[in-house]
This record gives C-alpha cells, sequence and structure tokens, in this order.
C-alpha cells in the first residue's frame, strides 16, 4: 500500500515493514532516554535515528504516559514547532515525517509552517472533534489509535467484558466506527494502531498482541508501537531502561502478526529484527 504525504508516496505493509524512530521534544516521557529537548539533543537523536536506518521520524510534544500532566495547547505547539524546525534542517525536506497530536489546532498551524505529514492521534479523533475533518480538508495521512479515556483516567477503563469478545472485539468495534468516520472526513490514507499500554492491563496487552492479526480484516496498515512498554518490563521485573531485549522480542512477534510499522525508541534494533523476521519468512532482501 503507498500513502500520500503532501505528494510524495511512501509505501507500506506487512510485506515491506517499516521502522518509525520517536523523537520526544518532551520533559515527561515515560523512557527517561528518550527525552529532547535542546537544540543539541534533538539534532543528535535525528542523526542517530537516520544513520540507523530509521524510514519515518515521529515528533511528539505531549507525554501520554498513563498519570502526565495536561499539557496547554500553546505549549504543546512551542515544542513542536521548536522540534520540527531541527528535524527538517537534519533529516531534509522530503523525509517522512509523523507528528504525535491529538489537537487539531496544532495540526493546522504546523502545516502551515512545514507542509505535509502524518498525524499521529492516540485518541482518533475523541479527544478533538474537528480533528478527522481538518486531517481530511488538508488531506493528511493519519494514524488512528484505541483508547479510551485520557492519559490522566485511561489506567481505570480498562474493563472489556468477555461477551463483548473482550479486548479484541472492543478494539475490532472501535475502528469499525472510526474507519467510517475517517472516510466521511474524506481522509483517504489511514493506519490503524491498537494502542498497546493505552486504557489496557498487561494481560489485556498480550492478548491482544497474540490476536492482532485479526485487525487485517481492514485491509489497512496495522502500526505497533510496543516500545519499552510496561508490559514488557513488568513482565520481566526490570525497568524501562532495561527493556530493550523485551522490546525486541515483542516487536518480532507484531511482525509476525502483521504490523507494517514498528513505532520504536531504538531504531537500529528494531530495523535488525525486521530484517531478520524477513529473513526467517523468506523476504530477505
Amino acid at each position: 500500500m503507498e500513502i500520500d504525504i503532501g505528494g510524495r508516496l511512501w509505501s507500506v505493509g506487512p510485506e515491506r515493514p517499516r521502522v518509525m524512530g520517536i523523537v520526544n521534544a518532551t520533559p515527561d516521557s515515560f523512557f527517561e532516554g528518550s527525552r529532547r529537548q535542546s537544540d543539541d539533543e534533538i539534532a543528535r537523536a535525528v542523526e542517530q535515528a537516520l544513520d540507523e536506518g530509521a524510514d519515518m521520524l515521529d515528533v511528539g510534544g505531549y507525554s501520554s504516559r498513563p498519570g502526565a500532566d495536561d499539557v496547554p495547547e500553546s505549549e504543546e505547539f512551542a515544542r513542536l514547532d521548536h522540534a520540527l524546525r531541527l528535524v527538517r534542517e537534519v533529516a531534509g525536506a522530503d523525509f517522512p515525517l509523523s507528528v504525535d497530536t491529538f489537537r487539531s489546532g496544532v495540526v493546522r498551524r504546523l502545516y502551515d509552517r512545514y507542509g505535509a505529514f502524518v498525524v499521529n492521534d492516540i485518541s482518533a479523533g475523541e479527544l478533538d472533534p474537528q480533528m478527522l475533518r481538518t486531517v481530511g480538508q488538508l488531506r493528511l495521512p493519519y494514524i488512528a489509535m484505541h483508547m479510551r479515556g485520557t492519559p490522566q483516567t485511561m489506567t481505570s477503563q480498562i474493563d472489556y467484558p468477555a461477551e463483548g469478545g473482550g479486548v479484541l472485539g472492543a478494539v475490532l468495534r472501535y475502528f469499525v466506527q472510526k474507519v467510517a468516520q475517517s472516510r466521511e472526513a474524506g481522509i483517504v490514507d489511514l493506519i490503524l494502531d491498537p494502542g498497546f499500554g493505552f486504557a489496557k492491563s498487561v494481560s489485556q496487552n498480550f492478548e491482544l498482541l497474540r490476536r492482532m492479526n485479526e485487525l487485517s480484516v481492514f485491509g489497512l496498515p496495522i502500526l505497533a508501537g510496543l516500545s519499552r512498554k510496561s508490559l514488557i518490563w513488568r513482565t520481566l521485573g526490570v525497568t524501562p531502561d532495561e527493556a530493550l531485549n523485551g522490546t525486541s522480542v515483542l516487536n518480532a512477534e507484531a511482525l509476525r502478526q502483521g504490523a507494517a510499522i514498528l513505532r520504536v525508541h531504538d531504531v537500529r534494533e528494531a530495523v535488525e529484527t525486521v530484517r531478520l523476521v524477513r529473513a526467517c519468512s523468506g523476504r530477505a532482501e
């Protein structure tokens, strides 16, 4: 499948998985090693991601870790504006970028300054009723993620009754609705993210990963964001700093389950995981 980023076509699909490197312009992301604020820190993070083989960079200015403080829209925009300027200087104007935000006002202002990018929305339009319409009007690709509540409340919203199909049933129903709403808003290029770690317990995250291939029913690329998340470090009894090996293991399973994009803090290890999984499946280049 190809997605259109401002007239530049970017191919993505499970047959050729992509690696999305995270650039966090925040002081409070859950993984301390990913926090970047100064010009030098952001520039070095971008250079490293490019050197290690990132296919896309995902730039965020609002921490969505459980219980994170809310950030005013003006502050989020200022962080992203600062980061995107540096990312464009280092990576170039044509390198594929996504912006991690749930605010349509941020999307529109950044689009006016920097042109097209992928919108990565943790709420799939639930936190801003103008988001889908804005993305459709600007003809931007859109990543719709499953979440309940907000980053401040999501840990209390993990009830997925068995009679409703459990967590997978809830995610499937959610995406049926979100795909329809996105198409109605004029969004052409759509990517789905099941939302590992968002309003889900450790066991629910593993259940969702085991059955992630069932999301292929939508015929859309699936993004897996497992990097250093709590299902890894809680299961292993370690910290996020010590969760790189576990991340690689679960990224390999996500690829086996049909993931088209891996969103990661550690690009080199993810690129190696993609190469090895492709080699095991007979798809080595």
